[in-house]
């Protein structure tokens, strides 16, 4: 067994301190450590010593690294370096201070739909910015899903699955996690960005219920359901799910590949149509003075008949009882009045009820502060971006102010739409410094990075020319930064010079002069004086590149023993 705190301690190309171990996969150990050079803590992916073993499969993580370094999103983990060499391979990324969807999902059951909708929005947004680029994810699933406080999801493992995947297949196992296989891959296919969001559509689908959609006594049964079984529709487990939601989740997770979304945009589209279409029910509701549908009551009149009806007749049979005996009406008089004020009283009273205060347009940080509210709430919060409030301004609650509310000992749960507002920032100066540190840099101050490439004769290769917006300019967070690579100088094209005749020292002044290097001589044995050049690497009057390297040959002079 490979022992995963062998690089402890140590700095890997004297920049990256291995802290400590803080997760493993089949195809790589995962590291928390410390960047000396930009003073910030990473994760890096060192791959296991019986994976490096392979050269080919070390060819082509470096191959995906590198794919997958070059994606820039919001909602997808970050690629900061990637570095390999005789020993091992790593991958450098951001440090998620956050935890997984899955763990966020044990903990809550079934999520409010409004919060899966929020969700599968940043995924879908992912997604798109992934296959836009020709990057499939292969393995979408909550345990690669981060969520940080902020509600923000970020995609992790971009690229890197379909090598754990390849993993598994030689090892004689399923490809990629059972629960959200795509059918396609389940028989073995090529899969493609559909089965990207066939998976999403599996996560949406537990999102939603807290059940996955098919569950079997063995990973064979479950992919044979993934190819031919229909899941129990969502509402059927949960009854107030919107059936606008249910129809896009369903549509997603379609077994057969065509019927399904043909790219995360075309999700997106729809998932943007039903957020419109349930702001304006809300708004039309809210102008009839109708309550929300989508509230379903704590508890029923009904419910509530029928206890308070056991109640009553338990407690009818017990005054009945203690008439019939004369001699102990005293006694049953006083232990009655004993239990009514300490145990029946509160049996048979109503809960306490209290109409909900409107918390729309306070700031959702000074409601937190308030101790009565705080004690007596539990919030559920929904982040959005709106341009015509303030960070932090509570939008929407639902339910509406004015409802009635029962009182209960785990409070009453209302559901927070809070604004993120605008945040305006300066574009940060990254003129004349590596690429990669450049997108951190940006990323950093919340701005989404594009990389353009251009020659430069006064720019090192691959560092920054400019940027559009110009440094120092302010721009809203989540905009886009357009920055301009340095490729290098543009190669221009010389002729090669006749340098055979020529003294050495001649022949590498005609180089120079000309704009091609100078790479050695090799000295050889002629009629010639010693130090006269007999020979070029590349022929006389072709036509190569700018600053190519020649090689000589030189005399040494004729051999004195011939």
């Amino acid at each position: 067994m490979e022992n995963n705190d062998k690089y402890i301690g140590m700095l890997l190309d004297e920049r990256y301190e291995i802290l400590q171990v803080i997760g493993e996969g089949g195809m790589a150990l995962v590291y928390k450590a410390l960047d000396h050079r930009l003073n910030r803590n990473v994760a890096v992916k060192i791959m296991r010593d019986d994976m490096a073993a392979d050269e080919d499969f070390r060819s082509r993580f470096c191959a995906e690294a590198h794919a997958v370094a070059m994606l820039s999103h919001p909602n997808i983990v970050a690629v900061y370096d990637v570095s390999h060499n005789d020993d091992f391979e790593y991958i450098v990324m951001e440090l998620v201070d956050g935890i997984t969807l899955r763990q966020y999902m044990d903990r809550r059951g079934a999520l409010a739909w409004r919060e899966v909708l929020h969700f599968s929005k940043q995924m879908a947004k992912a997604l798109a910015h992934a296959h836009e680029r020709g990057i499939i994810h292969r393995d979408v699933k909550p345990q690669n899903v981060m969520m940080l406080r902020d509600g923000t999801i970020k995609l992790s493992d971009f690229g890197i699955a379909a090598l754990e995947n390849e993993i598994y297949e030689n090892n004689g196992q399923a490809i990629g996690s059972i629960h959200y296989i795509a059918p396609e891959q389940a028989r073995g296919e090529c899969p493609d960005a559909r089965s990207d969001l066939y998976s999403l559509g599996v996560v949406m689908y537990e999102m939603l219920t807290g059940h996955k959609p098919y569950e079997g006594d063995s990973i064979g049964e479950i992919a044979v359901k993934h190819m031919n079984a229909d899941p129990e529709p969502p509402h059927a487990i949960v009854p107030d799910i919107p059936q606008e939601l249910e129809r896009i989740c369903l549509k997603a997770m379609s077994a057969p590949i065509d019927e399904r979304y043909q790219s995360a945009n075309e999700l997106l589209t729809d998932l943007d149509e039903f957020t419109k279409a349930q702001l304006k029910a809300e708004e039309a509701a809210e102008e009839e003075g109708f309550e929300n549908p989508a509230v379903v009551p704590i508890r029923s009149v009904s419910e509530l008949d029928s206890e308070r009806y056991a109640l009553r007749h338990k407690r009818a049979g017990r005054v009945s009882f203690l008439t019939g005996t004369f001699g102990a009406i005293s006694l049953s008089i006083a232990l009655f009045v004993f239990l009514w004020d300490f145990w029946l009283g509160d049996v048979f009273a109503p809960a306490e009820r209290i109409s909900l205060p409107s918390f729309v347009g306070s700031n959702y940080q000074s409601v937190l502060e308030n101790v009565d509210i705080a004690s007596m709430y539990k919030f559920d919060v929904v982040y959005v971006v709106d341009t015509n409030s303030e960070a932090g301004t509570i939008l929407n609650q639902n339910p509406e102010a004015g409802r009635s509310m029962m009182v209960t000992p785990e409070g009453i749960r209302v559901e927070l739409t809070v604004s993120t507002g605008v945040i305006f920032a300066p574009v940060p100066d990254v003129s004349n410094i590596d690429y990669r540190e450049a997108k951190n840099r940006l990323e950093q101050a919340g701005f989404v990075v594009e990389i353009e490439n251009a020659t430069s004769d006064t720019v090192t290769k691959d560092y920054v020319i400019s940027t559009s917006p110009a440094a120092n300019e302010q721009l809203s967070s989540g905009s886009t930064v357009y920055v301009t690579v340095s490729s290098g100088p543009k190669i221009g094209q010389v002729v090669m010079p006749n340098l055979v005749g020529l003294s050495e020292d001649a022949a590498i002044s005609k180089l120079e002069s000309v704009g091609l290097s100078y790479g050695g001589s090799d000295r050889v044995t002629s009629d010639l004086d010693a130090g006269t050049v007999i020979g070029q690497s590349i022929d006389a009057f072709t036509e190569i590149e700018e600053h190519s390297k020649i090689y000589l040959k030189v005399s040494s002079g004729p051999d004195e023993y011939r």
